[in-house]
């Protein structure tokens, strides 16, 4: 079996990001990777208006999870959740989706759909270069409030300016109705409220909560690798 990780909006570095759940799944004798998204400026074009966005997320995941037949479980964090939906159609080797405080769109859905219209006040846009990252101020209280102090300080150095694009551009399929998909709701997330996950939750064949922030692979790794070995 592995396991691929997608990580959510506004960040870098995603092996950094799973690292502590990858560290030990490894030890089970489980691999994983995580893909760059170039929307978040990861590939080489820079983020902003006229550069890659979700088509290009998910032209990159997928080319992942078609290199190989080996029995995948596709682990996807947030707007991560975005690009699985359409990136993960139609793979036969991948037995199941984890979704992490993330969204399952139907066909022709996007980011947009799941929001209120208005911006959420802990991201900073940019009109001008047409991107968003996360206020650096707000980072810990709002997405990290139950990691390390060690796991706080860096994760600062792995933010990233996003290209707004993806907010708006719909997916083309959605890979939740082919796969068996489980729902991880972060119970004292302050970035994506527990209530609306739940409410995102219902469309996925499972759900289990975990009383943690936005990033329990971050803060309870043991917790995710036991949840993803069960699967």
């Amino acid at each position: 079996m592995r396991v691929v990780f997608v990580h959510g909006a506004c960040v870098r570095d995603g092996s950094w990001w799973w690292h502590r759940t990858a560290g030990l799944l490894r030890q089970r004798g489980v691999h994983s990777t995580a893909p760059a998204l170039p929307s978040c400026g990861e590939t080489g074009p820079p983020a902003g208006t006229g550069g890659p966005g979700l088509p290009e997320d998910v032209a990159a995941v997928r080319r992942v999870l078609l290199d190989g037949d080996e029995p995948t479980v596709v682990v996807a964090h947030s707007y991560g959740s975005i690009v699985t939906a359409q990136a993960a159609a139609g793979i036969g080797p991948i037995r199941h989706l984890l979704l992490i405080a993330g969204y399952l769109p139907e066909a022709g859905q996007s980011l947009a759909d799941f929001g209120d219209g208005r911006p959420a006040p802990f991201l900073d846009t940019d009109p001008d270069t047409g991107t968003f990252t996360v206020r650096p101020e707000l980072l810990t209280d709002t997405f990290l409030q139950d990691c390390d102090p060690h796991i706080r300080t860096q994760a600062a150095g792995h933010l990233a300016r996003q290209s707004t694009q993806v907010t708006r551009q719909s997916v083309g399929a959605a890979a939740w109705h082919q796969v068996p998909t489980t729902y991880l709701v972060c119970a004292r997330d302050r970035g994506t409220a527990p209530h609306l996950q739940r409410a995102y939750a219902r469309r996925a064949g499972h759900t289990v909560e975990l009383d943690t922030g936005h990033h329990p692979f971050l803060s309870r790794p043991a917790e995710v690798r036991d949840l993803l070995l069960s699967l």
